[in-house]
């Protein structure tokens, strides 16, 4: 990489490409592999990551939300985009988008049907989502009677998959209760085929799923953390690649002396000479104050650094005391040799937070 001048995210597409070969390796050959790419892409770059698995011919793209998939057609993606968690408000340019809404309520289904009618749509794609024990967003199983009188004698959509999510498919203590809601996702999937009279194609598991469940990867396996270089147990791991790695810069070296205090409400107070450096990234950019008053650290030069006093805005300080860097010098956040999963662990988190908060003012790089 060359060398920076600020805050900058650099995004590898080659490390994409490696995760994903790796997880397809896990499933059957004839298994879709869906992308998710919501929430930019986690926190990386949403269009450049999707033209890499448009490329690289995964089956789907998914998002949370139909302004990212609008997003996405408007930059020239073609493939099919699931939106995970519509609104009604958002079906119209679902529609005009030709983007796939996930119908996981009475009242969504209602409305969709309502709307695709308004528009004279014919077998217009929608996949419908089962609540089977994550309790966030799905149709309960005795609701299959009910989509089924909602949609008999209707030609305005279709549905094209049926899907669940795993609660705890990374906790090999919750096995049992991974395995329920498995059985009951295919108990549901009997009674769809016979209530609709034909298959659509199913999917339940992510990325951990497909490591620890791949007797339940059905037609379609959907990975979105796995992609970006995490699979939630070290040994895989230790198997994929970091896509996002966070660098910054030392604006200024401080001396200080004995009892001196660093950043606001004196939060750090020194207890002997130290040496200190103020790098240009805050909360503001998604390093959150959790991070600060020596729980975790950054790397410089091979070194570790701590985060000390209260995260600012725009800055946080390190301890540098015994390190041999100068200003402008560069200061690993987290990547491949400092993963984000160590990274926020060190605050009790998870590498989905710290990657996906990343704001939008940290440079992006994009390298192949």
């Amino acid at each position: 990489m060359d060398k920076i001048g600020e805050s900058t995210l650099f995004i590898d597409l080659s490390a994409l490409e490696h995760n994903y070969r790796y997880l397809k390796s896990k499933i059957a050959p004839e298994t879709k592999f869906l992308a998710v790419v919501k929430a930019f892409a986690y926190g990386s770059d949403m269009v450049s990551i999707a033209k890499k698995m448009e490329s690289l011919e995964a089956d789907y793209l998914a998002v949370a939300y139909a302004k990212e998939g609008v997003l996405l057609r408007n930059a020239g993606i073609k493939i099919p985009i699931l939106v995970l968690h519509p609104q009604p408000i958002n079906f119209g340019e679902i529609i005009d988008n030709n983007l796939e809404p996930s119908l996981y309520s009475p009242k969504i289904l209602r409305e969709f049907l309502a709307e695709a009618k308004q528009r004279q749509l014919a077998n217009f794609p929608v996949h419908i989502k089962f609540n089977t024990g994550l309790n966030r967003l799905g149709f309960w199983e005795s609701d299959v009677a009910f989509i089924h009188q909602q949609l008999q004698g209707r030609n305005e959509s279709k549905v094209i998959s049926i899907f669940s999510h795993l609660a705890a498919s990374e906790d090999k203590n919750e096995k049992e209760f991974s395995q329920t809601q498995i059985s009951t996702f295919e108990k549901i999937s009997k009674e769809i085929d016979q209530k609709l009279g034909y298959s659509p194609f199913r999917h339940m598991l992510n990325t951990s799923g497909i490591i620890n469940y791949p007797q339940a990867q059905f037609e379609m396996v959907r990975s979105g953390i796995g992609l970006y270089g995490y699979g939630n147990d070290a040994k895989v791991d230790a198997q994929l690649k970091p896509v996002a790695t966070l660098k910054t810069v030392i604006s200024q070296i401080h001396k200080i002396e004995p009892h001196e205090s660093v950043g606001y409400n004196r939060a750090y107070k020194s207890e002997g000479y130290r040496i200190t450096a103020t790098l240009p990234l805050g909360h503001a950019d998604g390093i959150g104050r959790q991070y600060g008053s020596g729980k975790t650290y950054v790397s410089i030069n091979g070194k570790k650094a701590l985060i000390i006093g209260n995260v600012c805005m725009d800055m946080i300080m390190i301890d540098i005391t015994g390190i041999d860097c100068k200003e402008g010098d560069e200061v690993l956040i987290f990547g491949e040799e400092s993963s984000a999963e160590d990274f926020a662990g060190s605050a009790n988190t998870i590498s989905y937070e710290i990657l996906t908060a990343i704001s939008s003012r940290v440079k992006r790089v994009v390298t192949s």
